[in-house]
């Protein structure tokens, strides 16, 4: 299906949230200033803000803009992979062989005109199996080559990476570590970087990892749940995790101190709870739920340690679910994060091995 000057790079992940709207855009970007004509298409769409099958992708939208393209999003996009889509594909009403020929098409149209087109796979590796859309579908569909965006904390991450390229077969390229903690760093790169080479994957790059690309600032979370700042000071701090506070006031100290870059969510009329929170370091922010308003004490002491409150009206619960999809799906928003990683890439990956695939 595809000529020499238009070999696609498909950009998969092992899980969602490891920086794969990132990377392929930054990608797409860095062989654009090389004198590539450049062209983006992501087959499922998934970074969906509804259940609704007309819902767009917003990371499409977002190539669009930073590559210039005039591309139409439904060749940009031919799935909407939605839950309504999932539950009319599991109840028989959508043909696999329709949308892998509505997904060629779009191909078709979008590798046209391009040099190289650059694809970005779905939320997960094995997403689409549904209509026979993984990622290695679309690969072997498309003639494409693989590129694996892989996080990495420990050893045993290595069982992931050697299962996804036995799974993605001779489409398979290489890895990309993503997000790497600096930790984690000097292991991986002594020990898990030979160990994978020497059974032949190659490791384009080890990106370690920066928090401005890890999390989001309390300001743009406080924004994203319509929060109100109680107090403001502190709010340009990045959030990276959460912590919950539902148990009692010691064992909530003691968790809390374990933690680092994280926002506790807690009832607003916990006040041994917030009191517990402002005391550990890494705490970069406290979420009030339930439209309750904590004490003047503890928002002075607050104030005293730079700590931010936000007041919420949802439940905990919700709350909790609402800021982990934020952090999660948050990373990729604008220039200045795809500029980003492009530095990454330029200082810590092989790029021009990728674009010799």
């Amino acid at each position: 299906m595809t000529t020499d000057t238009t070999r696609p790079i498909l950009v998969t992940s092992l899980q969602e949230s490891t920086g794969k709207t990132a990377v392929t855009l930054a990608l797409a970007r860095i062989a654009r200033e090389n004198g590539a004509d450049v062209g983006y298409m992501k087959p499922k769409g998934t970074r969906l803000q509804s259940n609704v099958g007309k819902t767009l992708d917003e990371d499409p939208l977002l190539a669009r803009e930073l590559l210039g393209l005039e591309a139409e999003i439904h060749d940009l996009e031919p799935v909407v992979y939605s839950p309504t889509f999932i539950e009319q594909a599991i109840r028989g009403r959508e043909d696999p062989a329709e949308l892998r020929e509505r997904v060629a098409e779009a191909f078709e149209t979008l590798a046209a005109d391009v040099d190289r087109l650059f694809l970005e796979g779905g939320g997960r590796l094995e997403l689409g199996g549904i209509v026979e859309l993984t990622d290695a579908d679309v690969a072997e569909l498309v003639d494409a080559r693989v590129v694996l965006i892989a996080p990495y904390e420990s050893p045993g991450d290595v069982d992931d990476v050697l299962a996804a390229t036995r799974s993605l077969g001779d489409r398979f390229a290489g890895l990309i570590f993503n997000n790497v903690a600096d930790a984690a760093y000097d292991q991986l790169e002594t020990d898990i970087v030979p160990f994978l080479e020497g059974r032949d994957i190659p490791v384009y790059g080890v990106l370690p990892r920066e928090r401005t690309l890890a999390g989001v600032t309390v300001e743009a979370l406080a924004d994203e749940l319509g929060a109100t700042l109680l107090v403001e000071d502190g709010a340009d701090a990045y959030v990276e995790r959460f912590a919950v506070g539902a148990m009692g006031a010691d064992s909530a100290l003691r968790h809390f101190r374990r933690t680092k870059d994280a926002a506790v969510i807690t009832g607003g009329d916990r006040a041994e709870i917030h009191t517990a929170a402002l005391e550990a370091p890494g705490v970069r922010c406290l979420i009030l739920t339930g439209g309750h308003r904590p004490s003047g004490a503890v928002v002075g002491q607050a104030a005293e340690k730079g700590v931010p409150i936000l007041a919420v009206q949802t439940d905990t619960l919700t709350t909790v679910e609402r800021a982990e999809d934020v952090v999660r799906s948050g990373r990729t928003r604008d220039e200045r994060t795809v500029e980003q990683m492009q530095s990454l890439l330029s200082d810590h990956a092989d790029t021009d091995a990728i674009f010799r695939l």
